[in-house]
């Protein structure tokens, strides 16, 4: 072999090494991302409920964060009460006959925009209550503010199922 098409055989080994290499990398850390994602997704909403994270509180501050934190979810209720009402309205003109998407589309917009009422209103209550509290129970109460709710599982077709007799 001379010694020019050893340089050009160099050439080209060292290149596809380099491109074997960027492969590898980018194969890791994609999946290294991939698997932080799929982590995050599965991570259990809360540790407990807000009441359950109040009563970690120092007992001379649990009554009145409590208290405070109640009549914000009760000032808050009526925007969650019409959240529930417009959704349920949307679905039943979606179910009729007469299907209007103008108003289903309106009622869908109206139910979010009572929602991010209510949210707003206990989030700004929640970060009033926090900007109270000593450094300790405010990072225990911190949590609050994970947008994270309740789970709720639906058992009413699974109980009807199981009632049902089999043919």
């Amino acid at each position: 072999m001379t010694p020019r098409t050893l340089k050009i055989a160099l050439a080209v080994s060292v290149a596809l090494n380099l491109f074997a290499i960027a492969a590898g990398t980018t194969l890791y850390v994609a999946r290294h991302q991939f698997e932080k994602g799929v982590a995050a997704q599965h991570s259990p909403p809360r540790t407990g409920s807000p009441m359950a994270l109040i009563g970690q509180l120092d007992p001379a501050v649990r009554d009145r964060v409590r208290d405070t934190l109640r009549a914000s979810a009760m000032t808050a209720r009526p925007d969650f009460n019409e959240t529930r009402q417009k959704r349920r309205e949307a679905v039943a003109i979606a179910r009729s006959d007469t299907f209007d998407s103008a108003r289903v589309t309106a009622l869908l917009a109206e139910s979010r925009e009572a929602e991010m009422r209510g949210r707003a209103r206990l989030e700004a209550d929640a970060v009033a209550v926090l900007a109270t509290l000593e450094p300790a129970d405010r990072k225990a109460l911190s949590e609050i503010l994970t947008r994270r709710g309740r789970v709720v599982v639906r058992r009413d077709n699974e109980e009807k199922k199981a009632a049902a007799p089999a043919n």
